[in-house]
């Protein structure tokens, strides 16, 4: 007996769509794509739970014949190609024919769908792969697409789906692309029987970033249009100096194919080398053309990425086109003369004259107030200075810290080197002491015992910040609400995607608030922040909150040295700073010898 055997067309399907479909945003990512392939211009997504009970995708585009309807079930029935040599000119969305036949072998699949020369439309239920009916129904001209029951046919892929509000994060996010890659197109998302954004046909991009992000964002963002050698850059990038801690705002469309393509996003990123500190992202909408032949969008299941046949020409055209742009932004031309900023781009993206100038670091003028709470009584208020933190008690120190703690308080201070190296002479030769490293060590140790005993020092703002994040951003936050409330922050959902932040801890400064709390919820998205062991994630948090906490000033005098050096020696690991690196390192009298050749 033969032990190969050819899988029966139901069980290809199922895997197909352990490919094809991850989660219910893969869903509808497949049935938005569909609709704009067949030329709708208003397309209505509706969902529940998170897309496990309900997907709905109705659009107005042509439509398809009771054959086509039945044909599209098959695998690798298509409409987009007919030989391999299509790939090279794709225009559409969908080419493989995988993605109906994959989802209608998971799920309760309904169809009805009517192109305009056909007097009734048709109707196909499809139960797990198995057909359950095939009748005219009546309906306009377009299509619709119900799928119910998620993944029923295969159960075991239910448990790997998140909470009801992450799946549905993404499902937002995911017709959110489509929406700012069509402004032409009108959208409609409704969640839970709630409508989440109703985006009528845009005249531009901004108008529709505007509608969909907020008009706080858009107003961040400037045009851009650059062409060359058959390549084409438009769309909204950030102003110089507005950067976000993560990727997520930094949106690219090929073709206008929504994708994640590494070489472009180095290239945006280089782009802003000169604009951003290291370690902060552009913000970023921008569409890139190019001719079909030139790329290969085969090379993903899902279709998310692509590969360039020439990187480095493209790589050069955006550095060079975002360069240009952002330097007519600063009045820099290269080494000319200063000139005002003119708009540019479309008239639907024309923006006011700009002048960049450095925003200055603000600091509070008074002493913070902080609360924090004893038992069951009430808040005590307390005046906290932002210079040094209050030392910790020495946690059984070893026979070797005992004797570094000895010898430090020996220390005769010297000076400061580059004012971040502090120089003391010792019996035994010389230290250098790194002054940020010994005070995020400091920090570190102080606010793991804050975390650890829950009570963390606060300070209620004067005027509360206001905090707009994304669906995804804003389903994490809310979940991890408690979690910020019960270290330090107070953050308060005001309205759908929008916050406020109405205390911080008392080692945060009021202008730091929202960058790090949008800094932790990109470290949550990245899995840089795991929270599932609640200490794992109190010493993460610690560790990030240690180095946004130190705010050294220019000089340092010899008192404050000494004691930075008996607060780290009061540590409990005072020879690295949080990250590893030493807090100081020791030149002994003999190495000195040795380097002079003595």
């Amino acid at each position: 007996m033969s032990k190969v055997r050819i899988l029966s067309d139901r069980v290809a399907n199922q895997i197909a769509a352990g490919e094809v479909i991850e989660r219910p945003a893969a869903v509808v990512k497949e049935l938005v794509e569909n609709a704009l392939d067949a030329g709708a211009t208003r397309i209505e997504v509706e969902f529940r739970h998170g897309g496990r009970s309900l997907m709905r995708i109705e659009d107005n585009g042509y439509g398809m014949s009771r054959d086509d309807a039945l044909l599209a079930l098959e695998r690798h029935a298509t409409s987009k190609i007919s030989e391999a040599d299509d790939l090279n000119r794709l225009a559409s969305f969908g080419f493989r024919g995988e993605a109906l036949p994959s989802i209608a072998s998971v799920s309760r699949f309904t169809l009805q769908t009517r192109e305009a020369a056909d007097d009734a439309g048709t109707e196909i239920l499809v139960n797990g792969g198995k057909c359950v009916h095939m009748r005219d129904c009546g309906r306009p001209v377009g299509t619709r697409i119900e799928v119910a029951q998620l993944f029923n046919s295969v159960p075991a892929r239910r448990k790997f789906l998140k909470t009801d509000q992450t799946e549905a994060a993404h499902i937002i996010a995911g017709v959110r692309l489509y929406a700012l890659a069509f402004p032409q197109v009108a959208f409609t998302l409704i969640e839970d029987g709630r409508v989440v954004f109703r985006s009528p046909e845009c005249t531009g991009l901004a108008e529709r970033v505007a509608e969909i992000f907020g008009r706080q964002l858009a107003e961040g963002l400037v045009p851009i249009e650059a062409a060359e050698g058959g390549m084409r850059l438009g769309g909204l990038i950030g102003r110089p100096g507005a950067g976000r801690s993560t990727r997520h705002e930094m949106i690219t469309f090929i073709n206008r194919r929504p994708v994640d393509s590494r070489a472009f996003n180095y290239a945006l990123i280089e782009s802003y080398h000169e604009s951003l500190p290291k370690g902060r992202y552009p913000l970023a909408f921008v569409f890139f053309e190019i001719d079909p032949v030139a790329i290969d969008v085969n090379v993903h299941p899902a279709k998310r990425e692509v590969r360039f046949r020439s990187e480095t020409q493209v790589r050069g055209f955006i550095i060079r086109s975002v360069l240009q742009r952002l330097r007519e932004l600063t009045g820099n031309q290269g080494g000319g003369e200063h000139e005002t900023e003119q708009p540019a781009g479309p008239a639907t993206m024309t923006t006011p004259p700009v002048v960049v100038t450095p925003m200055p670091r603000l600091a509070p003028v008074l002493p913070a107030v902080a609360t924090r709470s004893v038992g069951n009584n009430a808040p005590i208020l307390a005046i906290t200075s932002p210079a040094l933190p209050v030392p910790l008690p020495t946690v059984g120190p070893t026979s070797d810290l005992r004797s570094s703690v000895s010898r430090a308080s020996a220390w005769r201070w010297i000076g400061l080197v580059h004012g971040s190296y502090g120089l003391f002479e010792t019996t035994a030769g010389l230290v250098l002491l790194d002054r940020r490293a010994a005070h995020e060590r400091i920090w570190f140790e102080r606010l793991q015992v804050q975390f650890q005993a829950g009570v963390v020092p606060s300070q209620r703002l004067l005027l509360p910040a206001p905090m707009e994040l994304d669906p995804i951003a804003t389903a994490l936050l809310l979940a991890r609400l408690e979690f910020f409330n019960g270290h330090g922050f107070e953050i308060a959902e005001f309205g759908r995607n929008f916050f406020r932040i109405e205390s911080v801890p008392t080692w945060m400064e009021p202008a730091d608030a929202e960058p790090f709390v949008r800094e932790l919820l990109g470290a949550l998205r990245d899995g840089q922040l795991q929270d599932r062991d609640i200490d794992t994630a109190r010493e993460q948090l610690a560790l990030l909150a240690a180095a946004k906490a130190v705010r050294l000033g220019d000089t340092a005098g010899e008192d404050e040295m000494h004691e930075l050096v008996a607060q780290l020696f009061a540590c409990r690991a005072p020879l690295t700073s949080p990250g590893g690196k030493p807090t100081h390192i020791e030149l002994s009298y003999g190495e000195l010898a040795r380097r002079f050749q003595k």
